[in-house]
């Protein structure tokens, strides 16, 4: 009895991601999953619908598995994909962000004429403006921007706002142009952006004629915002005098400025050292101004962040801030741990503005701003940080205080780091392993060996002991530099204090042996790692194989696989040996290999025949592979695809 496409669709998924959960990197598409399917049976039961059942939801967040699946689908003799499975596995790719594969399938849904449904258009459009590719975000709006309506407002104004962002004046007036056609809703931060830069280099008199659309159209935009966005867009771009007679303008069409539209004009003439004419503003900012909404504000500064306008959420905070304006310290924390991102000064500035009013970031700020100095390599300011932080009694708690080791070490600050642990101490409060680990990691970074021995013995005299981190970091060093009998003896120590290894333990060791060529010592250490468990040997199989073969030891490889084949085998350790192996032109040896593996375990080599079919196309020796796949014919009772034949034909010609 055939299953219901519900069932289907739940049993193939199931088997896809279980399958792929076996390749590495896991969650990719692979030949083998194609072995999967076929197995399953489902060929049959292929429908547009079925494939779009199988990807939405249950792929959805597996790009790979669901572009897979999507191709593997369309090889069925007489199938056709229609727009219910463009539109699922288009959605999972923009969740992703894969553009180019979304860029190969819109250019065969249009050649195909297929009609999208404008959701799909939607989650496009908000993933290439996620991905800060807001030209292609537009192009894809301009081919259907008769579905601005259904695309939605909140779409359409991210568009308006990150074209505008961009530069992208005349793109993003486009898409003004189009919503007021379709008469979709504006909002602050479309409209609000878009007239911020817009209004830079136009004539006053465009600039109002595009407010006089806004007042006719339906929109959800704060007058008074708006106003100061427009007056400090005509101030950047030194039209001082033309923002003072803008001012006017505004309040007759109740746009409202308020007091810091007021004093950026004002600011801006004393700048110019025209002290006249900041009088006559500040008249007029006693005389008609209105006092800033913080609450409004506050929102705007929020929308700005959340929709990633970093550089506007920077320049509206920095207008508030230098006029000394109100501003919550939520806001605050915000500005400093998302604007740090992209302009650490200003970061800087907005974190010493919140010092002065006696607030303190969150611990969350504290950490965003700190991962952002060290990421733009701001290690003076690191400092400033803690030391403003420290002279407040701001480190109260183990939590913040290793959140400034932490950010300490990752700028190679290791003396103010082991300075803070010590500060620790004094404060009555015992750092955790993980500060100590912390610090061991940078102790390794910066090559300072003899320092981190030292802080082993500290670690075991205090009492805190090591973990399997600790035993990481150094093992991973020792065999980096070569130092491979200091590496060993901490294995042994570790499995002494009966610490488990895992994978991170024994490829670091097993990496350091095989650049030592002590292969039977890595042998030994890989029998460890089949000891502890099966499951753990297979994960590390692989990545032996890399490392022996990397040093050419091909005969010691072969030794490896044919001896652990039963117990934790898998054909894509196979794959990587014998591409070694055709890389190096060892012809007759991947032949025997492959013999061997066809008397000993049959049922692997159509999988390492797809992989092997698979790698051809990008193979600089292609010949070495079509004799290992005309092997693995004649030794597999598996019928296979023979294409690749006409591929040994083509190298026999060239």
């Amino acid at each position: 009895m055939k299953p219901s496409p519900s069932e289907a669709a739940i049993r193939i998924s199931r088997a896809i991601i279980s399958a792929s959960n076996q390749a590495r990197p896991t969650r990719s598409w692979s030949p083998s999953l194609e072995q999967t399917l076929h197995r399953l049976g489902c060929h049959d039961l292929l429908s547009p619908s079925l494939v779009a059942r199988v990807i939405d939801p249950f792929l959805l967040p597996h790009h790979s598995l669901a572009l897979g699946f999507f191709y593997w689908a369309s090889q069925k003799p007489g199938f056709t994909h229609t727009s219910i499975s463009y539109q699922s596995v288009l959605k999972s790719l923009s969740i992703s962000r894969q553009f180019n594969a979304v860029e190969r399938l819109l250019k065969d849904v249009k050649a195909q004429k297929i009609v999208l449904h404008s959701s799909v258009y939607r989650s496009v459009i908000a993933s290439y403006i996620i991905g800060k590719r807001t030209q292609n975000a537009f192009l894809i709006f301009n081919e259907v921007s008769a579905l601005s309506r259904e695309i939605g407002a909140d779409t359409c104004n991210s568009l308006l706002a990150a074209l505008a962002s961009d530069g992208r004046v005349v793109y993003a007036q486009r898409v003004f142009d189009e919503m007021i056609k379709q008469g979709v809703i504006l909002n602050s931060i479309g409209f609000g952006v878009f007239i911020w830069r817009f209004c830079r280099n136009a004539k006053l008199g465009t600039t109002l004629s595009l407010l006089d659309e806004v007042i006719k159209h339906a929109s959800k935009i704060n007058g008074s915002i708006i106003a100061l966005l427009i007056i400090h867009g005509l101030c950047q771009a030194s039209r001082v005098s033309e923002a003072f007679e803008f001012l006017e303008e505004l309040r007759r069409r109740e746009y409202k400025p308020d007091f810091m539209a007021y004093r950026i004009v004002a600011e801006a003439f004393r700048l110019k050292g025209s002290a006249d004419e900041v009088q006559k503003v500040l008249k007029k900012k006693r005389k008609l101004g209105v006092a800033p909404r913080e609450d409004d504000y506050r929102e705007f500064i929020f929308d700005l962040i959340s929709e990633r306008r970093l550089p506007e959420a920077k320049e509206l905070g920095e207008v508030i801030i230098n006029g000394n304006f109100p501003i919550g310290n939520d806001v605050l924390n915000a500005l400093v741990g998302s604007v740090s991102s992209i302009d650490p000064g200003s970061a800087m500035l907005f974190f010493k503005f919140m010092i002065s009013k006696e607030s303190f970031p969150t611990l969350l700020t504290l950490s965003n701003l700190g991962r952002n100095l060290c990421k733009h390599e701001k290690t003076d300011e690191l400092l400033d940080v803690f030391h403003i932080l420290s002279s407040k009694n701001y480190f109260s708690d183990l939590e913040s205080y290793s959140a400034m080791v932490s950010f300490l070490c990752k700028a190679g600050r290791v003396r103010e780091a082991y300075g803070v642990l010590q500060e620790m101490k004094k404060n009555g409060l015992n750092p955790d392993i993980s500060s100590y680990n912390c610090l061991m990691e940078a102790c390794c970074r910066e090559d300072l060996l003899r320092p981190a021995k030292r802080l082993w013995d500290e670690m075991y005299a205090s009492g805190y002991g090591v973990n399997l981190k600790t035993y990481n970091i150094l093992i991973q060093k020792f065999s980096d530099i070569g130092q491979i009998q200091e590496a060993q003896w901490l294995f042994q120590h570790m499995l002494e204090k009966g610490v488990n290894p895992d994978a991170t333990t024994y490829t670091s060791l097993l990496e350091g042996l095989c650049q030592e060529k002590q292969f039977e010592s890595a042998f030994e250490v890989f029998k460890k790692s089949l000891e502890q468990d099966a499951m753990l040997a297979q994960t590390i199989l692989n990545t032996f194989i890399v490392y022996v073969c990397k040093e050419g030891n091909f005969p010691f490889a072969s030794k490896l696989l044919c001896g652990f084949t039963n117990d934790v085998g898998h054909p894509d350790s196979h794959v990587i040996f014998l591409k070694y192996l055709a890389d190096a032109g060892e012809i007759s040896t991947s032949i025997e290999h492959i013999k061997w593996v066809g008397s000993s375990s049959p049922s692997m080599l159509p999988t390492i025949s797809a992989a092997l079919f698979a790698s051809l196309a990008s193979s600089s020796k292609p010949e070495p592979i079509l004799k290992m796949l005309q092997t693995i014919q004649e030794k597999s009772p598996v019928p296979y695809n023979d294409s690749w034949k006409e591929l040994g034909v083509e190298c026999q010609v060239v």
